[in-house]
């Protein structure tokens, strides 16, 4: 029997189990895992010898105060001004409803309350934490350090860490490291997630060489962040994770309470191919309703024109689409006044006459007239020196008195933290999209912050501009969503530079990266898939050479690939002879006829792009399942010299059942492709391949 208190909070596959510890006025994590993990000694229990360190040094905490723990890490550091930091807190008490928990700890002395929340997310292994701090004092508090939440992993000979690295145009690279002692950090401090690192981890035993339970942490901020791992002296890993304020700083005044981003928590006891679909469940979750609209086939006329944007070859292009199959014409950057090439343009958002000298909305009628909705890319963030907007309101950009401002990609940022500046992106967003008959909208970004100041609003400590860009951000994509609901809104920044749930939440797709390239975007989308669904993966099929990898692939590998997310064109079509616009026509014929598998159902991903053949199965709500199967290697020699066909074991299937290839008119047991796989027979015409098997 148990002296102290333990509150349980239990998804379908998961239980999270939280104790007052025993040794002092804080949380701990008692069990993490699968169901009835909670029964039984805790393996995050410790002797409780401790030598030059505290007993909450030691203690798998769920967030400590530095003060309680002064040495080994703590997720909050607060203070008042002038005066020693830290803290030193009282469990107040705590408060349960259906899937939710409130710990609250006040520290008198200091003037602050702080409750640990946590939250299930119905229909999903998913649990959410988060920190709302609250200053109850007089004196207004100083917050150098607010993680929202800690997390405990139990392991016995290290931890295996899998994130995601990259940058600009080689994003969501599957990279691991094996953590025995020490910490590793990684974040960003460019405004948004950035391209170097996700918001994503996951751990696992490094004792295991296989693929073993595994424990995944994603942080909902779309700015400034971290995320810690730390192998700490008892041989548990501890992960915090929290938003990082810009100015090093936040203050806290009396009564004000600041509530942290939320940290989502998931668990799977297969791995990490059962965690990737933890999440992909998830983000199923967050898209709601329209979830179950179709995501249609795009075309976007980028990389065939450029800036060069004139009506004429729009709907040359927009014909050669609609021909092949395509739902949606996109036009991208180019569109409006002054906007030759990079250097100017942004932030006079108005379509240029010059490019469209029968009228905007004759063009955009044009092309709805061939069947094809109608869309447009967009930088609200974003001004050039040169444009009308920056010379009537210069002080709308961030910048810092005496210095310089310096260009990125030939532009500034605007202050979007700034209530005039969202005003006025709100009210442009709103032109757009009920004057001109607009369903889709990317949204741009390609610049982050540099010189990040707002002259004139008080002392710089005390503006917490990341935290106010990001809610500018948001408003504005919830004003989006209310006023434009039938829209589509993908999330770009220069490819996947914000690319989190906050964001997720509010878009219907994102764009991973700006490359294309056949197989350098296949690893960029193995790595993406890990830890976003299929149905936010916007993917092309373009004529882009490989910038990593450079080896030449198929149309029809461009293609399978693509299909893999949310299928897009970006090809000058005008260059495609007429065998290779009927061989599109017939893939995008066939991505509609599995879409809906793809995007509802559950993903295994077989293989990686290190392997000779790799895939990505999709298991539909339906008898349908269906394998994007890829070559990337070399191959067998057939038929100068003996040779096998290339073989896919698939996961998840009915070992009974029988499984049927209307295409080839072969039937597989479950048993047959669970234990030797798909057969493909590549070469050097034939690299890859989509397979629909209807269970009998």
């Amino acid at each position: 029997m148990t002296s102290y208190r333990r509150w349980t909070l239990r998804t379908e596959h998961t239980c999270y189990t939280v104790r007052l510890s025993p040794d002092g006025p804080w949380a701990e994590l008692d069990a993490w895992g699968p169901p009835g993990v909670e029964t039984g000694p805790s393996a995050l229990d410790w002797s409780r010898r401790t030598h030059f360190i505290t007993p909450a040094d030691a203690a798998p905490a769920e967030y400590l105060p530095y003060g309680l723990r002064p040495f080994t890490g703590a997720d909050l550091v607060a203070g008042r001004p002038g005066a020693e930091r830290g803290a030193w807190w009282e469990f107040e008490g705590a408060e349960e409803g259906p899937g939710t928990l409130r710990l609250t700890f006040t520290d008198d002395l200091l003037g602050l309350r702080t409750v640990l929340c946590y939250a299930t997310v119905p229909g999903t292994d998913v649990i959410h934490r988060w920190t709302e701090l609250t200053c109850t004092g007089d004196e207004e508090l100083r917050l150098e350090r607010f993680d929202s939440a800690a997390v405990n992993v139990p392991v016995t000979a290290g931890a295996r860490l899998t994130y995601l690295t990259g940058q600009w145009s080689q994003e969501f690279q599957r990279t691991q490291l094996t953590l025995t002692r020490g910490a590793f950090t990684m974040g960003s401090s460019q405004g948004v997630p950035g391209h170097a690192y996700a918001p994503w981890l996951a751990v696992q035993d490094a004792a295991d060489p296989g693929d073993p339970p595994a424990y995944g942490v994603a942080l909902e901020w779309p700015g400034n962040w971290h995320i810690t791992a730390e192998a700490e002296p008892g041989g548990a890993v501890r992960v915090r994770a929290g938003r990082v304020p810009h100015e090093g700083l936040v203050r806290l005044a009396p009564g004000d309470t600041l509530t942290t981003p939320r940290l989502a928590c998931a668990f799977s006891a297969e791995g990490l191919d059962g965690l990737s679909r933890v999440w992909h469940r998830y983000e199923r979750h967050l898209t709601g309703e329209r979830l179950h609209r179709p995501r249609k086939v795009l075309y976007n006329s980028w990389e065939a024109t450029t800036f060069d944007v004139d009506a004429a070859a729009q709907l040359e292009l927009a014909k050669t689409a609609a021909d092949i199959g395509a739902e949606l014409f996109v036009v991208d950057d180019g569109w409006f006044t002054g906007r030759a090439d990079d250097t100017g343009g942004l932030g006079d958002w108005y379509p240029d006459p010059a490019a469209f000298p029968s009228g905007f909305d004759t063009f955009v009628a044009d092309v709805r007239a061939l069947g094809l909705d109608f869309g447009l890319w967009i930088e609200p963030e974003a001004v050039s020196p040169g444009s009308r907007l920056y010379a009537d309101h210069p002080d709308w950009v961030y910048r810092i008195d005496g210095r310089p401002a310096r260009l990125v990609r030939n532009q500034l940022l605007l202050d979007l933290g700034r209530t005039d500046v969202q005003d006025f992106v709100i009210a442009t967003l709103d032109r757009l999209l009920t004057g001109h008959d607009i369903s889709y909208l990317k949204w741009d970004m390609n610049r982050p912050p540099t010189e990040r100041g707002r002259p004139g609003a008080g002392p710089a400590d005390r503006l917490d501009l990341d935290a106010q860009h990001v809610a500018g951000y948001l408003r504005v994509l919830d004003h989006l969503r209310t006023a434009q609901p039938e829209v589509t809104v993908e999330g770009c920044a220069g490819g996947g530079g914000r690319i989190d749930h906050a964001t997720l939440a509010r878009t219907d797709v994102v764009w991973p990266s700006d490359n294309t390239a056949p197989l350098d975007r296949l690893a960029i989308q193995y790595g993406f898939l890990h830890a976003h669904a299929p149905h936010v993966m916007s993917s092309w099929v373009t004529d882009a050479p490989g910038v990593f990898d450079p080896r030449p692939r198929s149309l029809a590998f461009r293609f399978v690939g693509a299909m893999c997310g949310v299928l897009g064109i970006g090809a000058d079509l005008r260059k495609w002879d007429a065998g290779q616009r009927a061989e599109a026509a017939g893939w995008i014929a066939r991505y509609k006829e599995v879409r809906d598998v793809v995007h509802l159902g559950e993903a295994r991903l077989l293989g990686s792009p290190l392997d000779a053949t790799c895939g990505v199965q999709y298991d539909g709500p339906d008898a349908r399942t269906v394998v994007a199967a890829l070559s990337t290697g070399r191959l067998d020699g057939s038929p100068l010299v003996p040779g096998r066909p290339a073989r896919l074991r698939l996961r998840g299937l009915d070992p009974a059942a029988r499984y049927r290839d209307a295409a080839s008119a072969t039937t597989y047991s479950g048993a047959h492709l669970l234990h030797y796989g798909l057969p493909f027979t590549w070469s050097a015409d034939h690299d890859a391949e989509l397979v629909v098997l209807t269970r009998q």
